[in-house]
């Protein structure tokens, strides 16, 4: 099929304005890296004292630790995701670097044969051609069927399941997979070392769990929140993809850094995710959101897609 149309940015946004909201910072997305790992040490760390004055604090506090840190870790995919853009550093090679190890490396991702696939997802958005259909076609589905993939993902088989495929096809030769799980391994590592250097194993342990659970979850609903149910179509670009508003907790988890702005991304993928919620507003003054696809929040997005019927 043939790919789906763009947007024309400068039809909509003034040259000034356009060149605003384009323009990638030399600090903003090495900020953004650090405040992530800062939010996971402090949850972590924080946890780790929690259960070192008692037990029973330690447990009743783990689950708020959990989602904080498996938020960050989505977090550390966004930024990568950014890096696949470009839009990390101005410098080609410094974006690659923040992009690839403390971003994508941390949770198990790639990111140049990331850039590879995701370019091809702008490309043919919802169309047969897209790496990511899967992602958003079961959908609309029933909430037991729902029901089923949290409970794989909070119980851990999701993170086994994904872990036990790289590390087959690592060993099956895959020069892209083999690069990648040792990346996923030194920055494991690295996090062990300054875990039993500062406080002993349980703040490493608390980011290992969140890994294999929360952020499993978190991944999914940011997933199904982006595309599925949406009218996807080749001749308006309006309709690609959806843009959710996010309340505190939700830019704390399944939101981070400016993500739920994703029609505003799939609409003018230059614009760094800093600057998407002024392309919103831009786009709002200019009398463009009855055309797009919006939520008031994920759980609005959950129920559409738990719907018979597509809304």
């Amino acid at each position: 099929m043939p790919a789906v149309k763009a947007a024309n940015p400068k039809a909509i946004f003034g040259p000034e304005a356009w060149a605003e909201i384009t323009r990638v910072s030399r600090w903003q997305g090495i900020w953004l890296v650090i405040h992530a790992w800062a939010v996971v040490a402090l949850a972590a760390f924080g946890g780790a004292w929690a259960w070192q004055v008692h037990w029973a604090l330690g447990l009743s506090v783990t689950p708020l630790v959990l989602a904080i840190v498996g938020g960050r870790q989505l977090g550390l995919s966004i930024l990568m995701h950014e890096g696949a853009h470009g839009l990390l550093h101005p410098n080609r090679t410094l974006n690659n670097w923040l992009g690839q190890w403390p971003s994508g490396a941390a949770t198990g991702s790639d990111l140049h044969a990331y850039r590879a696939y995701h370019l091809t997802h702008h490309r043919f958005t919802q169309q047969p051609e897209d790496p990511d259909i899967s992602l958003s076609a079961p959908f609309p589905t029933s909430k037991a069927s729902l029901r089923r993939k949290v409970i794989r993902d909070l119980t851990g088989q999701t993170f086994y399941k994904q872990r036990r495929a790289q590390i087959m096809a690592a060993l099956s030769g895959s020069t892209v997979h083999r690069g990648t799980m040792a990346r996923f391994l030194v920055v494991q590592l690295i996090l062990l070392a300054v875990s039993l250097l500062f406080w002993g194993w349980t703040p490493f342990l608390l980011w290992l769990a969140a890994l294999a659970t929360t952020f499993q979850l978190f991944l999914r609903i940011r997933n199904i929140a982006e595309h599925a149910c949406t009218t996807t179509g080749s001749e308006d670009p309006f309709t690609h993809a959806r843009t959710t508003y996010a309340n505190l907790w939700e830019r704390a988890t399944v939101a981070p850094y400016w993500v739920n702005f994703h029609s505003e991304h799939h609409l003018f993928m230059g614009i760094p995710c800093y600057n998407l919620a002024e392309a919103h507003a831009l786009l709002g003054k200019g009398g463009y959101h009855p055309r797009m696809t919006i939520e008031p929040g994920y759980r609005a997005v959950l129920r559409r897609v738990t719907a018979t019927q597509p809304a």
